[in-house]
């Protein structure tokens, strides 16, 4: 429930932030052709987004009967979240990470490294796949795509701002408009950052969220926080992925880019040690 209500409060903070930074910069008029335009945008990411994805990571898509279990693993937790059966997918792909994706539960997929298949348990590879299934109950990839769609809006309405003020430098000199200057300035520095900030405090509270949903699946915190340490360590020590993207990384269980650290509020996904912390004593 807090992580819930966190993501409702991020995502009010980020509509508001919209409609004062359009406002003071843009005027209701740029409100709209930045929200048109990045609606379409991410609308026409989401509709596409399993099959882009996918095709990245180069997934092959699996039957029943595979010999890494997976499927069934899949079609298992599947029954017991009261889901439809996704599509399930193998990455060829040494470091261990999973991710779902699709634009509803009748549309989403479910993919493993076949890494990931060597490295974990059988146990732990229910829990991670447990972890991917709680993403699509709670449509984590639309909610990634409604903050995605007015953090893309800001971005795009202080760039706007940022090339009017460009080719309109050096008008109205001698004006008494210079406080209004310094601070659509300051706007157009500071409120992309915001933006990037409340994305990824969406995504780190819906990991969480995924994370929960893994533990009352399984009915244990246990070996999804042993899976997450496990993954961790190897990235940690330079496993990671060879396609991987700043673009596509926010949807793995974990990062899958190397394991360098990076700032707390940047990050798309929770510290590992905060993660398993949460699974084994809350």
């Amino acid at each position: 429930m807090k992580n819930i209500m966190k993501t409702y409060l991020l995502i009010g903070l980020m509509s508001a932030l919209l409609i004062f930074i359009g406002g003071a910069i843009a005027g209701q008029s740029g409100i709209v052709i930045a929200l048109v335009f990045s609606l379409v945008f991410n609308v026409v990411a989401l509709w596409f987004s399993d099959k882009i994805v996918l095709s990245i990571y180069k997934a092959e898509e699996i039957q029943r009967a595979h010999p890494s279990g997976l499927y069934e693993i899949v079609e298992k937790l599947a029954r017991k979240a009261c889901l439809p059966m996704p599509k399930v997918y193998i990455i060829p792909d040494n470091a261990p990470n999973a991710f779902a994706t699709g634009r509803s539960p009748q549309k989403a997929a479910v993919a493993a490294t076949s890494g990931l298949l060597q490295v974990l348990s059988a146990e732990e590879i229910e829990a991670v796949i447990a972890h991917e299934m709680t993403h699509i109950k709670n449509r984590d990839t639309l909610i990634q795509t409604l903050v995605a769609v007015i953090a893309s809006a800001i971005i795009h309405i202080t760039a706007i701002a940022k090339w009017g003020l460009i080719f309109g430098m050096g008008r109205g000199e001698g004006s008494n408009d210079r406080g209004g200057l310094i601070t659509t300035i300051l706007m157009i520095i500071f409120a992309p950052i915001a933006a990037i900030l409340i994305q990824a405090a969406v995504s780190r509270s819906r990991e969480y969220m995924a994370d929960t949903g893994s533990k009352q699946l399984i009915g244990s915190g246990m070996p999804l926080a042993n899976a997450l340490r496990k993954i961790d360590n190897l990235s940690s020590r330079g496993l990671t992925m060879e396609n991987a993207s700043q673009e596509t990384a926010h949807m793995f269980i974990m990062n899958p880019l190397s394991g360098k650290s990076l700032l707390s509020m940047f990050r798309t996904h929770p510290e590992t040690e905060d993660r398993i912390k949460e699974l084994l004593y809350s």
